[in-house]
């Protein structure tokens, strides 16, 4: 089976229609055709030959097709059973010869599996994915409560989830999400795109990020699940102090004042002007008193 146009919207709606299929809202579905867009993109991941690239949500295939070519060893998470039978028919040849997979399913629930099965290092694996914000979200936050980080991601967004991604503290967007994305990676803004980027075309602009990893030492938390309960906690609710949204996570006769003050921050402050550092040093404390 060759693979369609992906520069042709009007290629792909026909393929699409000839097979009975419907584009998914709830998935987030949308195709690039710009193929410099593409091909821009999928640079930033800077493959080199026989790299391990993961890719979430490949439809039906036009970013699979860019890795595939710079010799990638690509694993893709799909859902939608009507792209995974696409899929096995465009890169047959790649997945005969030991280049392409697919792991069907929901990646939410599959991914961590996926790693654990065959003792892969996530530290070897480049990550893409043109992802919907409660996808991403949700991806991002379960990637670091586990300790994992990719050697290099690639997420192409809603221009607003990546303004959330890269926003500083005092600034509107800045959020729980900023924090997470923040404490292991550094992040840079990439190339932006217009709706008419894509296929079907969207209601807003979007933007891809680049996720390169810190240094260990930057980031060094003794328990990131608590790391995560606690930048939830206290952005529980924004216009409360962190005095207030602290206390539905403190350990039974630790005083949260105590708390405040080994960390050299006001009880009195809100999360919306705390540093990743300052929350790193926050779960420290906190993780010791609990000790």
């Amino acid at each position: 089976m060759n693979i369609p146009d992906y520069n042709s919207p009007s290629a792909l709606k026909s393929l699409m229609e000839e097979n009975e299929m419907a584009m998914q809202k709830k998935f987030g579905q949308n195709f690039m055709v710009n193929p410099a867009a593409r091909t821009g993109i999928i640079n930033m991941l800077k493959i080199s030959n026989g790299d391990s690239v993961w890719e979430i949500g490949p439809g039906l295939g036009c970013m699979t097709n860019e890795i595939l070519s710079k010799g990638a060893k690509l694993t893709v998470f799909e859902i939608d059973r009507g792209f995974i039978s696409m899929l096995h028919g465009f890169f047959h040849s790649y997945e005969k010869d030991g280049y392409f997979r697919i792991i069907e399913g929901d990646v939410l629930k599959n991914w961590f599996q996926e790693i654990n099965s065959e003792g892969k290092d996530a530290t070897k694996i480049k990550l893409f994915g043109n992802l919907p914000y409660n996808i991403a979200a949700t991806f991002v936050a379960d990637t670091i409560t586990k300790g994992i980080v990719f050697d290099r991601c690639v997420f192409t967004v809603q221009k607003e989830v990546a303004d959330r991604m890269r926003a500083k503290p005092s600034t509107k967007n800045y959020s729980s999400f900023s924090v997470l994305c923040q404490w292991r990676y550094e992040l840079t803004a990439g190339i932006e795109l217009a709706p008419g980027n894509f296929w079907p075309r969207p209601n807003v602009s979007s933007q891809a990020v680049l996720f390169i990893p810190k240094e260990k030492t930057s980031y060094s938390c003794s328990n990131p699940v608590l790391f995560v309960r606690l930048v939830h906690a206290l952005f529980s609710q924004r216009r409360k102090t962190l005095l207030n949204n602290i206390k539905p996570i403190l350990p039974q006769g630790v005083d949260a004042n105590y708390v405040f003050s080994e960390a050299a921050i006001s009880s009195s402050e809100r999360a919306e002007n705390l540093t990743v550092e300052d929350f790193l040093r926050l779960s420290e404390i906190l993780n010791s008193a609990k000790l």
